[in-house]
């Protein structure tokens, strides 16, 4: 098992497929003609079966594939075919666009959770957004989803200015769909143009909902990165993902693998092992997934302070968003 200096253990991979999106939301990916990776500085099919296997052999019990967007990979189906022969729980986060396509090699990799990405459901906002007109296939697809028996969660940036006029009509779609939305608060990344004033924290996010309506406290998973919560008699959720106001790096299990390959053990962490490199030229690929967990910091990556305010988003030091992955 995977335990890093402050004795958590790490069971839980995303991987990015590809650093490219079909989108071009203003927060991750703005510009129109951005750059992406060459085909040959992504891991490759067998490359990212080989690295996951390791980690499974390490401990692993969960792999979310990630992106950019996952399905615009032209080898996802290879993918997806492949790891879901690993004894772990698969899964994947994506902005819901292509899914109608793969719904049926979803269903049958064994995949029953999907997150979808989706910042707005006013559909100029949307558009705005992401600079697609694609609302309407989102959602239909995320009705398909529904329909044909997976566990949706919603993930929708809190960003100022926004949020403030949606967030009640995001809670009411979870009344007579089992929806289960995850407001996230703002967090800082390369490029995204973060300042502290553009957060919307959960405390006051959570005013705004029960100011409308009747809310209980639901029980929390273990690892659990969201707050969760409930309208009574509703059929879905909603929950607050409180990275900025209140981080829950001390029960962190997660570890990140970027698109070309390279080790991240937090989100917000600098810190890279280049395992692809390693891979491709025969070396041990274990010995430095392991260093990587033991070099993980206490918290937010050693990047900035727990007082979200005091934090300065010029001098953090990390990837784009887009680059990372989800």
């Amino acid at each position: 098992m995977l335990y890093d200096s402050f004795q958590r253990i790490h069971d839980y991979l995303r991987i990015s497929l590809t650093d490219s999106c079909n989108f071009r939301c203003a927060y991750c990916m703005p510009n129109e003609e951005i750059e992406v990776m060459p085909h040959s500085h992504l891991m490759q099919t067998g490359e990212i079966e080989a690295l996951a296997k390791t980690f499974v052999g390490l401990g692993v019990k969960k792999i979310r594939l990630t992106g950019g967007e996952p399905l615009v990979r032209k080898e996802f189906p290879d993918i997806l075919h492949r790891l879901s022969k690993l004894p772990v729980e698969l899964t994947m986060t994506t902005n819901g666009i292509l899914v109608h396509k793969h719904i049926e090699l979803m269903k049958t990799a064994g995949m029953r959770s999907i997150n979808v990405s989706l910042d707005s459901i006013n559909r100029e906002t949307f558009h705005n957004l992401t600079k697609r007109d694609q609302f309407q296939k989102v959602w239909d697809n995320i009705l398909l989803l529904l329909d044909q028996g997976f566990r949706v969660k919603i993930n929708a940036v809190a960003l100022a200015g926004i949020i403030e006029e949606e967030i009640l009509d995001f809670v009411r779609i979870t009344e007579k769909l089992p929806l289960h939305v995850r407001f996230i608060e703002f967090m800082p990344f390369q490029g995204n143009h973060w300042k502290s004033e553009k957060v919307i924290t959960a405390k006051q996010m959570l005013e705004i909902v029960s100011s409308n309506f009747p809310i209980v406290k639901l029980q929390d998973e273990k690892h659990a990165t969201a707050k969760k919560y409930q309208v009574p008699g509703f059929l879905g959720t909603f929950a607050f993902i409180t990275t900025m106001s209140e981080h829950f790096c001390g029960d962190c299990n997660r570890m990140r693998l970027t698109a070309d390959g390279k080790m991240k053990n937090c989100l917000f962490g600098k810190e890279e092992m280049d395992l692809l490199g390693a891979l491709r030229k025969g070396q041990d690929v274990e010995s430095l997934i392991m260093e990587s967990v033991k070099r993980k910091h206490a918290m937010l990556g050693g990047q900035f302070s727990p007082d979200y305010l005091k934090a300065k988003a010029d001098e953090i030091e990390n990837r784009s968003m887009i680059k990372i992955g989800g």
